[in-house]
């Protein structure tokens, strides 16, 4: 799997509200398949992102911290992907994330993996990586990594400086 990132910009943050629209703005480019790989500061937004995604892509449940699950599965309501999302936080390494068998899931949902830096890589040679820095005001900043994304005007999709 390729390491290479590949700096597509940074997105200022200045509160939660703009962070839940960068995380509809997410969704209006991925698709099944996709991986997000989500990096910062505890309470910096990894959540927060996630829930608006979630939202915008309109899969059922609420979208918490899966920190005491580690994964939570949400099923599309219509026909776009299921969001998948991980948090990685107290796993010791790659086994243990692939122990998840999220390779089951990858095809057919847009996984989203908080703290996943340095153990998801082995997922996909594709992924948006993103880390947030910052508690109330934030700043995002996006790699990415793979084929997938490199004809996407990430800039202008997601704002990105």
């Amino acid at each position: 799997m390729s390491d290479d990132l590949r700096l597509r910009g940074t997105r200022y943050l200045p509160d939660a509200e703009a962070t839940a629209d960068l995380g509809r703005a997410l969704a209006r480019i991925v698709r099944r398949g996709d991986v997000i790989v989500m990096t910062g500061d505890l309470g910096a937004g990894k959540t927060t992102t996630t829930r608006a995604l979630g939202e915008a892509l309109g899969v059922r449940g609420d979208i918490t911290s899966p920190t005491f699950v580690i994964a939570r599965e949400h099923p599309s309501l219509g026909d776009g992907p299921a969001l998948v999302h991980v948090d990685a936080y107290r796993l010791g390494g790659f086994g243990e994330l692939d122990d998840l068998d999220l390779d089951t899931s990858l095809d057919d949902a847009v996984t989203v993996i908080e703290w996943g830096a340095g153990m998801a890589e082995a997922l996909s040679d594709d992924r948006l990586h993103l880390t947030l820095t910052g508690l109330d005001d934030r700043t995002a900043t996006i790699e990415t990594a793979g084929e997938r994304w490199a004809d996407i005007d990430l800039a202008s999709e997601l704002g990105l400086d």
